[in-house]
């Protein structure tokens, strides 16, 4: 920035408009409550917040954009001199924002710069505002002050960068870094003491040169970069908070910013247009450019501006390409914006000597030479802007249009958030039925009350509007599952795959698909891609090692299981499965570890099943693993251990009631005693005591195994068995007392 040139009168009264607006607005004097407002209302009200927001963007956020095409676009000497950027990078916007249309893959990466340089484009207007602040004030900072002032608003925003980019991204838009947490925390913490650091060493000598009371709208702007960016990044740091990326792109931070930028822009356009009438009365002229500015005109421009850049867009590409409304919408709002942080940063220099006349009150002489530019486009600009009657007209329609069209967008948002009411969702979807987003709401609002066969339409309406979205297809998919529909399940799946062959969950649901109509080897195909696409694909592990298990192939059973619970082991304890299931793959490997003569590993299999059991109450899952294990330490020789894990067994099914368990355990037990050369009335009391509890159970046979068992011991036991018989109870005792 160059000094600039300042009468000592005119920076005695360093406010723009009056204190109180350029406080509150332009200073964001108002950041503390608007922020704590929206934090604290904002969970329990998203909806009305939502509609809130999309209304202050037709008078805040849209406008804001237009100001800056008006301030390139509208006189031809501005249009000349940043040509590289009103027509070179316009033109490559264009291009991208077709590009993307059909590729959508391109979607999270532009939506991902977008969110990054946000809140930098945030930073650079806060420090530009607060420089023209000072020296409206009289401050002249010498190089050293400036850069460290520069700094510090610098390195509030690589704090905030830190903050979006730690971690795994939890948002399906934005492509984080994936810096590690212990690196993010220390690297933020120093920056945090940088910025004071920075802060001290750049504000000492200016508030030393002009007192703090004229650096007040300077403070203040200082204090709201503080409050944008460092109180939440340090929230996040101490708290653990997470910081949305979208909550510095759209919201109350978004308005705050666009305020701003109107308060700051409509000044400008003031004074431009002041100077220029002052010029042309001096020159006997008397052009538009000579009249007194409008100011209900001008924002009327950027409103309507604003409308054509946001509404038409996404609309006719969602009409005429059958594009999905919803991505059309995130491409539309993500290149305009950053084709407006490119704008914006070429033409707003204080350095430039006609910016900073009109900004800083200085005297450095403002040309009102407009250079031509040639060519049609030119041309067609000055007939649309001139007094002909068609062109008057033309600008009447357009803005007419552009109105009643952002009026519908409005409504057709309302409606299509009122989740509760299927009738104003169907008025939005009639309105525009390629809406993948307000699709899925229908869908669901539908089986809600009970009409699967609207939720199916809706389910296919959003995946005729975007293929890839893999919402409205796993919704869709559940559907018909859920109907039996199998065939149809796995065509869709099919067909699906076609837009994303590397989906895992897709490839995943294809081999249970396939799995069901008879097709194992398919199902397995399906499963290993699905791994090769996504090695932490968990589910695709455990279907792997239940096939090969059904199959016998207990070995390569054993690699996958292990697979599963590693990968399940590192995940947080909400997204584990159940314990009951996880317990039941734990026994599944252990039997297999059995089968493939593992024995000490299927030995740990079962300790760990038997620990997993006892620690979240499933007695059953306990007795199970018991038994299990007593069989196997049984084939080795431990029949110590064996006999505590049967005794053990048959205290956890009579603690629980389990008949059914009580009665199979009981036999078990009944037939190692047998095999290991107890005294043959006690394996004999224990399969009487089995038949018994087999009979109590309703509408249950006696197993024929079991009759057959007790009958052999009877003949062997003669007259013995009668006395057993007639008392069991004494018996039964001394078995579960056995000791060898």
């Amino acid at each position: 920035m160059g000094k600039s040139q300042s009468n000592p009168q005119e920076q005695s009264a360093p406010w723009v408009y009056n204190p109180w607006l350029d406080l509150i607005v332009g200073c964001g004097a108002w950041s503390a409550p608007l922020l704590l407002l929206s934090y604290f209302s904002l969970a329990s009200n998203a909806r009305t917040w939502s509609v809130v927001f999309y209304a202050l963007a037709l008078f805040f956020n849209y406008p804001h954009y237009m100001a800056t095409i008006y301030r390139a676009y509208h006189r031809a000497e501005d249009f000349q001199k940043y040509r590289i950027f009103t027509v070179h990078i316009t033109l490559l916007m264009v291009l991208t924002l077709l590009l993307s249309h059909f590729w959508l893959r391109l979607l999270p990466w532009i939506f991902t710069i977008y969110l990054t340089w946000s809140p930098w484009h945030y930073s650079g207007q806060n420090y530009g505002l607060f420089m023209m602040f000072a020296r409206r004030a009289g401050a002249d900072p010498d190089k050293s002050a400036r850069r460290a002032l520069y700094g510090a608003f610098v390195v509030s925003y690589l704090i905030l960068f830190l903050g979006f980019h730690t971690g795994p991204s939890t948002d399906p838009l934005f492509l984080s870094l994936g810096i590690p947490q212990v690196v993010s925390r220390w690297e933020q913490i120093l920056l945090g003491v940088a910025f004071v650091g920075l802060s001290a060493f750049g504000l000492a000598p200016l508030v030393r040169s002009t007192g703090w009371r004229k650096l007040i709208p300077s403070l203040t702007l200082f204090s709201s970069q503080f409050l944008w960016f460092l109180l939440p990044s340090a929230i996040s740091l101490f708290k653990g908070l997470e910081i949305p990326q979208s909550r510095y792109s759209s919201g109350v931070l978004a308005v705050m910013h666009s305020a701003q930028y109107l308060w700051i822009t409509s000044y400008y356009a003031r004074r431009e247009a002041a100077g220029e009438a002052s010029g042309a009365a001096a020159g006997g002229v008397t052009s538009k450019a000579a009249r007194n500015w409008r100011p209900l005109a001008y924002f009327g421009v950027l409103v309507v501006g604003g409308i054509a850049l946001f509404v038409p867009g996404p609309w006719l590409a969602s009409r005429a390409l059958h594009h999905d409304f919803a991505a059309s919408f995130l491409i539309f709002t993500a290149l305009v914006n950053i084709h407006h942080f490119i704008l914006d940063g070429a033409i707003w220099k204080l350095r430039d000597g006609r910016i900073a006349s009109l900004l800083l009150n200085s005297r450095e002489r403002m040309s009102s030479a407009a250079a031509e530019a040639g060519g049609h486009f030119s041309t067609m600009g000055r007939w649309l802007v001139g007094s002909t009657v068609a062109a008057r007209s033309l600008r009447i329609g357009a803005a007419l249009l552009l109105l009643v069209w952002g009026t519908v967008d409005q409504a057709r948002h309302y409606l299509a958030l009122r989740t509760d009411d299927m009738h104003d969702l169907q008025r939005a979807a009639s309105l525009d039925r390629f809406d993948s987003s307000l699709q899925m709401r229908l869908a669901h609002r539908a089986m809600e009350d009970g009409e699967p066969q609207q939720a199916e339409a809706a389910w296919r309406q959003a995946m005729q509007a975007n293929p890839a979205n893999p919402a409205p297809r796993q919704g869709l998919l559940r559907l018909l599952v859920d109907q039996h529909r199998f065939d149809e399940a796995f065509d869709l799946t099919e067909a699906s795959l076609k837009y994303t062959p590397n989906d895992a969950n897709l490839l995943v649901d294809r081999g249970v698909l396939a799995l069901q109509r008879g097709h194992a080897d398919l199902a397995l195909a399906s499963w290993n891609q699905a791994l090769a696409a996504d090695p932490g694909q968990s589910l695709a592990h455990l279907y792997i090692a239940y096939e090969l298990d059904r199959e016998g192939k207990a070995q390569a059973a054993i690699t996958h299981y292990n697979s599963f619970l590693q990968k399940i082991a590192h995940q947080p304890a909400q997204n584990r499965p159940a314990p009951d299931k996880l317990i039941a793959v734990v026994l599944r490997m252990a039997d297999c570890q059995a089968q493939a003569s593992q024995t000490e590993p299927a030995i740990q299999s079962y300790h760990l099943a038997e620990k997993l059991a006892a620690q979240t109450g499933q007695a059953q899952l306990e007795s199970v693993a018991d038994v299990n294990e007593a069989e196997l330490q049984a084939k080795t020789g431990k029949l110590d251990d064996a006999l505590r894990l049967y005794q053990r067994a048959l205290q956890l099914d009579n603690s629980i009631g389990d008949n059914r368990a009580s009665a199979q355990d009981w036999f078990a037990y009944g037939h190692f005693l047998d095999n290991a050369g107890f005294p043959a009335r006690l394996a004999y009391a224990c399969m009487v005591k089995s038949e018994s509890v087999a009979q109590a159970i309703p509408s249950t046979a006696t197993p024929a195994d079991l009759t057959a068992a007790r009958q052999r011991m009877e003949r062997r036991l003669g007259a013995a068995a009668v006395a057993v018989r007639r008392d069991p109870e004494p018996a039964l005792r001394e078995a579960l007392a056995l000791r060898r």
